[in-house]
């Protein structure tokens, strides 16, 4: 009867009416997607998990006026990249870059309080350095 996107754009919406009792329902049809998994650092693989980057999200935007949702949105919007490019393994490193390149366009506070913990800086003159290149 009636197809369309679904609200999140994550699937089809399908309308449909049996055609012996004329009962109408609704099916969704997704994308099989297989799980992307993580190499880190060490070489060990595991699976993919949002909430660990939520995590280190909300550390860094503690005390920053950011909604949840907004953090939310980020997260999608890297496993949506990742899934449209077809990669299914991602080192961690990747996964770190994708999330400062877009929480610079969030916060800058938030972005250099990521920064600090995923880059591991060794002393303050790495630390200054990156400030100046935000400030450039």
């Amino acid at each position: 009867m009636d197809s369309r996107p679904s609200e999140g754009n994550d699937a089809i919406r399908r309308r449909r009416e049996c055609t012996r009792c004329g009962f109408r329902f609704t099916t969704y049809e997704r994308r099989e997607e297989l799980p992307i998994v993580v190499i880190k650092k060490d070489g060990t693989k595991e699976p993919f998990e949002r909430q660990k980057i939520m995590n280190g999200l909300v550390r860094a935007t503690v005390k920053r006026n950011i909604p949840i949702k907004t953090l939310g949105a980020l997260i999608d919007s890297i496993v949506s990249e990742l899934r449209d490019n077809g990669i299914t393994e991602v080192h961690s490193d990747e996964i770190g870059n994708m999330v400062l390149k877009r929480l610079l366009d969030i916060d800058k506070v938030a972005y250099v309080r990521f920064a600090s913990v995923y880059r591991d800086f060794k002393d303050l003159d790495e630390f200054s350095e990156e400030l100046r290149s935000l400030t450039k």
